[in-house]
């Protein structure tokens, strides 16, 4: 049951959010707004989509917003929210920014009292993590971080064998993301997702690692619990020129004893998005992968390999929440993004009739979940960098 729902006749509205960034030729600006309106209960009213003033209220005439809720800036935007009354305002805000745009608007919404969702990874440093989290806590706002492989059903149905001894006493993790997209140095051709992510300035300390080894470990951390104790990376820029990495793999030595190996590559030829996970303990292994996301594999050591499909009657109840479609018909990307925003907005729901949300609700990747993203992220490339090699996680 998703309880929120409920609420939505309650408060006699829906939600209202606002977009920074997402605007002309933002893939995962839609994606966002697709994902917060697919439960009917919440709206997108109003919007500062570029960086560019002019190109801003251009792409918010696309998209239909009214006129005076289409902002230049996020700093317009935010200061004429915060004008309007409860129920009028926007309950939240979604930025999906590059990276470089990640903080400044998130810290300012937050301390203004407004509910955050904001995309991966979540700043440039622990030092702003720090100060997100600090203001999270002061303000009590929900801040969610769009690390979306975590509503896809299957991975919550992975998440719920390791908790309930399933799989034994975890021994061994592989997480791997190829993708083959940046093979060649096509950020030199304009190409707008290769320039930003391929830039310090914009992207941060790390490419790869940052784009796409953020989801790793948020999903070893979502599947597993399992704390880092220590790392060893070797991190590679293949390309000539380029600036950032773009391959790296990480051996991982986890608190209890269990060992892991994460790699990510941007310039694996042939890959798309192909993330995916194998889990190991005393008394059986799982696989999941992100192109075939139905699917989640029980290996048991002496029996037949078993596979779980979406839809059936025999999960736990954050999958059966998270599922949306009868069985044989698939639920992917855009859903996984969804399920994410369904908790968030519920959560807020929640909020806003008094009440506490349940932990179903609360199922999303926090702001504390962010800070360890980027912490992790500081971590191999130090170790990257590093003679030492492998380095504390505390």
């Amino acid at each position: 049951m998703v309880i929120g729902k409920d609420e939505t006749s309650k408060l006699q509205r829906k939600l209202k959010f606002g977009q920074i960034g997402g605007g002309r030729d933002s893939f995962i600006g839609a994606v966002h707004r697709r994902a917060a309106i697919s439960d009917g209960f919440t709206e997108f009213v109003a919007g500062a989509l570029s960086s560019d003033p002019g190109k801003a209220r251009l792409s918010g005439q696309d998209l239909l917003l009214p006129p005076e809720r289409n902002y230049g800036t996020w700093q317009e935007m935010l200061e004429k929210e915060s004008a309007l009354l409860q129920g009028e305002r926007i309950d939240f805000v979604n930025i999906v920014t590059p990276n470089h745009v990640h903080f400044e608007p998130a810290l300012a919404f937050v301390e203004a009292g407004f509910n955050v969702v904001l995309d991966k990874p979540m700043v440039h440093t622990s030092e702003q993590a720090q100060a997100l989290i600090k203001a999270v806590e002061k303000h009590n706002v929900v801040f969610g971080v769009t690390h979306n492989y975590t509503g896809y059903p299957m991975v919550k149905e992975a998440r719920d064998w390791v908790k309930s001894g399933k799989l034994g006493n975890i021994q061994r993790v592989v997480v791997e993301y190829p993708q083959g997209w940046l093979l060649d140095k096509i950020e030199d051709d304009g190409q707008k997702q290769a320039e930003w992510r391929t830039d310090p300035a914009r992207s941060g300390i790390a490419g790869a690692m940052g784009d796409i080894g953020s989801h790793c470990e948020n999903l070893v951390s979502y599947i597993t619990g399992l704390k880092v104790d220590a790392l060893c990376a070797d991190v590679t820029t293949f390309v000539p020129g380029r600036q950032l990495d773009d391959d790296a793999s990480v051996l991982l030595r986890f608190k209890g004893g269990a060992k892991g190996v994460l790699w990510v590559s941007q310039i694996a030829a042939g890959e798309e998005n192909h993330i995916s996970i194998r889990v190991y303990g005393a008394k059986g292994g799982l696989f999941w992968d992100q192109e075939h996301p139905n699917w989640v594999h029980f290996m048991p050591p002496d029996g037949p390999a078993q596979v779980y499909k979406r839809g059936n009657g025999y999960f736990c109840e954050a999958v059966d929440r998270a599922t949306h479609l009868p069985s044989g018909h698939p639920e992917a990307f855009f859903e996984a993004f969804a399920n994410i925003y369904m908790n968030v907005t519920d959560t807020i729901r929640a909020r806003l009739a008094g009440r506490e949300p349940t932990e179903l609700e609360l199922d999303f990747p926090t702001v504390y979940d962010g800070a360890r993203g980027v912490k992790f992220i500081e971590k191999v490339i130090a170790s990257g960098k590093s003679d030492q090699k492998w380095i504390s996680f505390d």
